[in-house]
């Protein structure tokens, strides 16, 4: 249901050595690393490889200026369509075997990828604040509500892999110092809107709609912590039913899909900067990937105030939220079951490892221009970080049409007043305090943050 990666995972991790090559995270990780270690090998032995494949479509008025560079550009175009397919299919092929659907659907996702980068450099979409990630999630919209979407494209879309690899890309582009400089901010920040709205959702859920403790937890974590993977990590850690994860799932999509055009338009009306714009999607959306969309159609700032925000103030503690949640089940809700106990290993085997890639990323880049002069430095800029950055796009336009493709509005609509009800409780504590926090009173710092 939604855009869930189709991966086929462990329902807990199982802590061993296998892990590092059987969990998309590591993968997404160890795929990003390498590509940030190929790009400083290439650019050391003089090897301009990284520049050439990856292409930027410059904006255009006239229609024959765009196909004319796609076409100039189309063994460019050949070469990235091969580099992303290997080393994605290598990923594939270990966490779902299904390698030839894959090979097909990817094709097509990239040929569709390409249409909509072309379409999002018109000047046309420009003026309407069309941005490219956002065309990316109406044209995936428009196809998966009107047409059925069959398999072999289904094995393509993932979501959640695409997102992790952009992810551990974008460290290169965010030096170590800064990510330091704006955590402990970007965590207190996460930490007061995230309890803030937790709290609002479970105990508008369980004393005032009636819902199950572990049900209003799952919404609760989906809505405050980090949407989809926190409403699976959580659900399982208080042994909610499935029926209950996949509607928390639902509704973490939907109001997900609708504020990646409410959050852009309202920052535009309010007239509100970059930082502080990225920081409130950070704090105000449910998903890595649907604010990933909204922060690109402000700019390159506001995706870096939201990464911070979102990936270090707030997905690097799923673990510890999964213990206590743990803790607080087996004590206090499941006093009559035995078997069953909370333990502190589960705060590693719930970190999600993509980010130790983000900033494994950061700091491989950061030592690397921290060692040379500043011609060097413009150097590494040119060769090695802005490859990187046009590689991050790639794989976020592969998200955004997953999350198109992949999700059906009918469906995600069906999930029952109750659980929609307390979910809404949250959306209107989560937004208002986030933009109290990353615009009024903490939006001169974010500001800084370029």
């Amino acid at each position: 249901m939604g855009y869930v990666s189709t991966t086929k995972k462990p329902t807990a991790p199982s802590g061993g050595w296998s892990d590092l090559w059987k969990q998309e995270d590591y993968w997404a990780m160890w795929l990003g690393l390498t590509i940030v270690l190929l790009a400083i090998l290439l650019w050391s032995t003089n090897n301009h490889f990284m520049n050439w494949i990856v292409l930027k479509i410059p904006d255009y008025s006239d229609y024959h200026t765009g196909l004319d560079y796609l076409f100039t550009h189309k063994n460019s175009l050949l070469a990235l369509y091969l580099f992303l397919l290997v080393l994605c299919s290598a990923a594939i092929k270990v966490l779902t075997g299904e390698v030839k659907g894959f090979l097909v659907g990817f094709t097509f996702l990239f040929g569709l990828s390409i249409l909509v980068s072309f379409l999002g450099s018109w000047d046309i979409m420009k003026r309407y604040n069309i941005e490219t990630p956002l065309l990316a999630l109406l044209a995936g919209l428009l196809i998966s509500n009107f047409l059925r979407i069959p398999y072999w494209l289904s094995t393509a879309l993932q979501t959640q892999f695409y997102v992790k690899f952009g992810i551990v890309l974008m460290g290169a582009s965010l030096p170590f110092t800064l990510i330091l400089q704006a955590g402990s901010t970007a965590f207190a920040q996460a930490t007061i809107i995230a309890v803030a709205t937790f709290l609002t959702i479970y105990w508008t859920g369980t004393r005032f709609l009636g819902l199950d403790k572990r049900f209003a937890a799952t919404l609760a974590a989906g809505g405050s912590i980090c949407g989809v993977s926190a409403s699976i990590a959580i659900g399982g850690a208080v042994k909610a039913e499935k029926q209950h994860v996949s509607i928390a799932i639902s509704l973490v999509i939907l109001f997900s899909i609708v504020m990646i055009f409410i959050l852009p338009l309202a920052i535009k009306a309010l007239a509100i900067l970059p930082g502080p714009a990225g920081a409130w999607i950070g704090t105000a959306e449910f998903a890595d990937a649907p604010g990933m969309a909204a922060a690109a159609a402000i700019n390159e700032q506001a995706i870096k105030t939201f990464t911070l925000m979102k990936v270090v103030g707030r997905d690097m503690f799923i673990g510890i939220w999964c213990f206590v949640m743990a803790l607080t089940s087996i004590t206090r809700w499941e006093k009559r079951y035995s078997g069953t106990t909370p333990n502190a290993s589960d705060i590693w085997f719930r970190f999600p490892k993509f980010v130790l890639g983000f900033i494994i990323a950061s700091i491989i880049i950061t030592i690397l221009a921290a060692s040379t002069d500043a011609v060097t430095t413009k150097a590494i800029d040119d060769h090695v970080i802005n490859p990187i950055i046009e590689l991050r796009n790639w794989a976020f336009i592969l998200t955004f049409l997953s999350i198109g493709l992949s999700s059906r509005l009918k469906e995600l609509a069906s999930v029952g007043w109750k659980p929609f009800a307390a979910f809404s409780a949250g959306v209107l504590v989560n937004i208002p305090l986030g933009y109290l926090l990353s615009v009024v009173i903490m939006g001169n710092y974010w500001t800084t943050i370029k």
